[in-house]
């Protein structure tokens, strides 16, 4: 099982989303492998929890750090 990372922070609605979808086009993913994400944009966990329910994606954690970062985990 593989571990991806996606730092968004910084980057606002729809980049994180954008990201998320352009790193798994990208690299080599298999099932079972996570991916961390992290991102501070206000509509992240809304976001993040459409895509998981669109893409058939099991959204593992999804929470709030310091100064408004959000952090989850997606088993792909």
């Amino acid at each position: 099982m593989g571990k991806l990372l996606v730092d968004a922070l910084g980057f606002h609605c729809p980049l994180p989303i954008l990201m998320v979808t352009a790193k798994i086009k990208k690299q080599e993913v298999h099932a079972g492998d996570v991916m961390e994400v992290i991102a501070d944009c206000d509509s992240f966990e809304k976001d993040i929890r459409a895509w998981c329910e669109q893409h058939q994606k099991v959204l593992i954690f999804l929470r709030n750090e310091e100064n408004g970062v959000k952090r989850c985990q997606i088993q792909i």
